[in-house]
């Protein structure tokens, strides 16, 4: 594996980011380049101008090349936007064999049927993740192959998305000269760069804020149970500043990313700060808990909306963890305190970790999800090289194959 380089493509509402990465030696993730650029052409996640978002597409992925001296024709790309939907699918199978153990085949079968679903023509199956197996009647089995029995059971999480917007966003990938290797939810690749096999344990919300969409999954007993995507994120927050301030779209982002709070109270009450505005003067001088109480009512009404859903998902008894927030918005100074307070679970902000070469850029919440997608695009390329390598016809571990089973079916057919 190492030496291998790889990409990744983020494409969101604000802005698209190529990473090209490589695995060292002691299995990190060495950034080789990196490509940061405006997006266009695209609405709450959504394509709505083909040549514009292939144009950013490209100046993006230029940029990532350039930095890291390395042509890649293919990536692992990002999917979210308000048509994402999902629900959780049992499948049912007769084992092949009761005289014999359950099967790789058998298993896969399993996963098979749970992908049948009651879902509209005009919509593609982007993930079918297992959660747990059921063998015979005893349930969370974490892996059934070596087992014994008549009937294998399999819970899964099942995402959808609609075709047309599939389409859309691949047919602007190739535009641009890359060919995509899958699609991948971005709160499921936000979970990869963020959260802790402990967290994932006892149960954890990720909540991806990004520009114009909020992405969430929810996690129970170490499996996805729960998926959404809300239609608002940060450029809603600055669209407020906007016309509560009357102030250009350019300067109500900056004062949010320079003197933003979640929290009044935490505020000076007498600080004010400088901001360019419309009108003749072309400045105001505005009190900045006035600024941190416009971006207040937006977030509080955000994680309400949040709480919601994750209701809908699980019971808060089962997500000790909390919730960890990523994207631009978790950025904001107090969101993580007024997160715990709204959704009345412990909050974090979430960082990338674990990675060496061209990173310091990348340890941000803004980059969890192109992070992510390093982290699932790696995942695949380990077992493509176990699989095409001499050793693979030897059982593998309980872990790797769990693994396996996972990557065959959550990559898109």
């Amino acid at each position: 594996m190492s030496g291998r380089s790889f990409a990744a493509i983020d494409i969101g509402t604000t802005k698209v980011c190529t990473i090209v990465a490589e695995v060292s030696p002691h299995g990190e993730l060495r950034i080789l380049g990196v490509g940061i650029g405006p997006s266009a052409g695209l609405t709450r996640g959504m394509v709505d101008n083909i040549p514009a978002a292939i144009e950013a597409i490209a100046s993006s992925v230029e940029r990532a090349e350039r930095a890291s001296g390395s042509r890649n024709f293919s990536a692992h790309v990002g999917i979210a936007g308000p048509h994402v939907s999902s629900m959780n699918s049992r499948g049912i199978v007769a084992v092949a064999d009761p005289r014999h153990p359950v099967t790789e085949g058998d298993v896969q079968r399993a996963l098979d049927a749970a992908r049948i679903i009651n879902a509209p023509t005009d919509r593609d199956v982007v993930h079918v993740i297992p959660r747990f197996y059921v063998v015979d009647g005893q349930d969370h089995v974490v892996d059934p192959v070596g087992m014994f029995g008549t009937r294998l059971d399999v819970e899964t999480h099942v995402v959808t998305a609609a075709s047309a917007a599939i389409h859309n966003l691949v047919q602007c990938v190739e535009g641009s000269g890359v060919r995509v290797d899958s699609l991948v939810l971005e709160p499921l690749a936000a979970a990869e760069a963020t959260i802790d096999s402990e967290e994932l344990r006892h149960g954890v919300v990720l909540c991806d804020i990004g520009g114009g969409t909020t992405e969430i999954s929810v996690c129970v007993d170490g499996a996805v149970a729960h998926t959404a995507v809300l239609p608002v994120g940060g450029v809603a927050m600055t669209r407020d500043l906007v016309v509560a301030l009357r102030v250009p779209h350019p300067a109500a982002e900056r004062a949010k990313r320079e003197y933003g709070h979640a929290i009044p109270s935490m505020v000076d009450a007498e600080e004010a700060i400088e901001i360019d505005a419309f009108g003749a003067d072309g400045t105001k001088s505005v009190p900045r808990r006035r600024l941190a109480e416009v971006l207040q009512a937006r977030a509080e009404e955000l994680f309400e909306m949040v709480s919601a859903e994750v209701r809908r998902g699980a019971e808060p008894e089962l997500l000790s963890a909390g919730v960890v927030l990523t994207g631009g918005a978790a950025s904001l100074e107090g969101i993580e305190l007024l997160a715990e307070d709204v959704i009345g679970l412990p909050a974090r902000v979430g960082r990338p970790r674990h990675l060496a070469g061209l990173s310091d850029l990348l340890h941000d919440p803004a980059y969890a999800t192109s992070v992510g997608l390093l982290r699932w695009s790696l995942r695949e390329q380990e077992i493509q090289f176990r699989s095409s390598s001499p050793a693979s016809a030897v059982p593998i571990g309980g872990l790797l194959r769990k693994v396996a089973h996972m990557m065959r079916v959550v990559l898109p057919q």
